[in-house]
């Protein structure tokens, strides 16, 4: 790693306008040394000629890697093995940089050499351009650990943090999930403990473009339950290794939150996350609640008559109660 390097991160698919303006803010920014390396994650448009454009322009910072598609993830990965850097930024082609933001932000780690990451507050825009407020991940709090804020939601959007490399590299690879695989990469990140550097100021812009984005899509698609499950499981086991006790309530929130993405599964027919996300839910309770009515009679029914009619059922009696 070199030190005092900053590398930025860059994943797109089939966004080539998007990516000009990522990487422009990239290039805006007021902090060097910097290297910006694209992962073009097999796109089918105009976004290669685009990132080739770009890194014949600017030959000294930005570098292309090309993969087969294989999801936001793996594309993050890719970048992060041929990155240099002893700061790992990532900018999705959705977002943007503010210019001071990696100024700002390496400047409060080197303040803090016990913190591993920095963050700051980040700015939201609906698709029509207009600020969404207030921010659905405005990351406007000042808090030391990632645990157990992160169990509950992950609170701050992929261009807001900026972490030692050194961190991402001892969390291990990103995944190939193509839904929650920043949640559940944070998650790996957040059990390893690191301290948090806040700057309280606007340091970048998270642009919600529609059209394609993974994060929409039907509840039910089994394609994304499944991705959703193997998430969630993963997250529950960073937490647990982390000592995130059983009493915190986003604890408990996130076992509410398996439980019903256990019904989830079960309506869509996928028994064994359905099973494995049950038994999660449990597990991730209050021993009281772990022997609540609610999960004897749900076991009990899925013992009987399946998973996927437990589900059914437990779906039904709650239209008909609300």
């Amino acid at each position: 790693m070199t030190p005092g390097l900053v590398s930025i991160v860059v994943p797109v698919f089939n966004r080539p306008a998007p990516l000009v303006e990522a990487v422009e803010s990239a290039l805006a920014q007021t902090y060097r040394p910097l290297e910006i390396v694209i992962v073009d994650d097999g796109s089918t448009d105009a976004t290669p000629a685009a990132a080739a454009r770009l890194a014949r322009e600017h030959p000294e910072a930005i570098r292309v890697v090309r993969r087969e598609n294989g999801g936001p993830g793996l594309a993050r990965e890719s970048g992060r093995q041929v990155a240099r850097g002893e700061f790992l930024q990532y900018l999705d082609s959705d977002d943007l940089l503010l210019p001071r933001k990696l100024e700002l932000q390496v400047a409060a780690l080197r303040e803090r050499p016990k913190c591993g990451i920095a963050y700051g507050v980040c700015r939201e825009t609906e698709a029509n351009g207009s600020e969404r407020t207030p921010a659905l991940r405005p990351s406007d709090t000042a808090i030391e650990t990632m645990f157990p804020a992160f169990l509950a939601e992950r609170w701050w959007n992929t261009v807001t943090p900026l972490y030692h490399a050194e961190l991402c590299a001892h969390a291990g690879a990103w995944s190939d999930l193509r839904l929650e695989e920043d949640w559940e990469m944070d998650a790996r990140i957040a059990a390893l403990g690191p301290r948090l550097a806040f700057v309280p100021e606007v340091v970048g812009s998270h642009r919600d473009l529609g059209g394609g984005r993974l994060s929409g899509g039907e509840a039910l698609d089994p394609r994304r339950l499944r991705d959703r499950a193997a998430a969630h499981l993963s997250i529950l086991a960073s937490a647990l290794g982390a000592g995130v006790p059983a009493a915190a309530a986003e604890r408990r929130r996130f076992a509410r939150e398996l439980f019903l993405l256990a019904r989830q599964c079960g309506v869509a027919g996928l028994a064994d996350e359905s099973r494995a996300l049950f038994a999660a839910a449990r597990s991730a309770s209050t021993p009281e609640r772990a022997r609540g009515l609610d999960f004897r009679l749900y076991r009990a029914a899925a013992a009987v008559a399946g998973w996927r009619n437990a589900a059914r059922a437990a779906a039904a009696f709650d239209r008909r109660r609300g």
